[in-house]
Parts: structure tokens; sequence; C-alpha cells
């Protein structure tokens, strides 16, 4: 019962935010996951841990493929292209940490992440 409140209330509190406010959040949660798998590398289920948090920095990521790609997008074509290629890269890490994990291959994922949240955060919007 607690889960499913604490669910509503999460959930509640996204949608009281800005769009760049809630990217930022959930690129901040995306990071502090990894952080965790990678603080606790030794742990009995740090591999399910891992594939829970690279999967969901994927899903969060394919997001903002969709994103881009639509041409109503207002960001400038030269930002969306960066962000794809960017993108592309986080794709191609994840896959890379997934099939040979170590814990340093993390560090760049959690710092993109970490450094467009506080972007977005500067951002008004």
């Amino acid at each position: 019962m607690q889960t499913s409140q604490a669910e509503v209330y999460s959930r509640a509190q996204v949608s009281a935010l800005s769009d760049r406010e809630a990217e930022a959040a959930v690129l901040m949660k995306a990071a502090a996951m990894m952080k965790h798998v990678q603080s606790h590398w030794s742990a009995p289920d740090r591999d399910m841990t891992l594939e829970k948090a690279l999967k969901y920095n994927q899903r969060l990521w394919t997001f903002f493929q969709v994103a881009l790609l639509d041409e109503k997008n207002p960001l400038p074509q030269q930002i969306r292209e960066n962000v794809l290629r960017l993108s592309a890269f986080i794709d191609r890490r994840i896959f890379e940490t997934l099939a040979y994990p170590a814990p340093e291959k993390l560090d760049i994922l959690i710092n993109i992440n970490t450094n467009i949240a506080a972007g977005l955060k500067g951002v008004t919007g």
C-alpha cells in the first residue's frame, strides 16, 4: 500500500514540474541509479540492478530520441542532431556495459546525465 501511495505522490510531483524540470529529474534519477550500482559493485544483485539502471537510462534516452526526431520539435536542427549523436553514443555504451560490465564504464553515462540535467535546470521553460 505504501508503495502505491509513494508512486502516486511521485507522479504528482513530476506533473507539477515544467517539461525541462521533469527531464532533469529523470536524468538525475537515472544517474543516481547507475551511481548506486557503481558504489555497490560487489553486491550479489549487481547484475539485476545494473540491468535495471541501464534499461531505465536507455528508455529515457529513447524518449529523447523520439522527441528530437519530431519535426515539430522547437530546438534548432544542429542541437537536435548533436543530442541525437550523443544518444547514439549512450546506446552503444549501454550495450557495451551490459555485455562487458565494469564500474568505470558507468562514469561517462552518469556524467552526461548529470551535466545535461544541470543545463536543463538552468533553462527556464
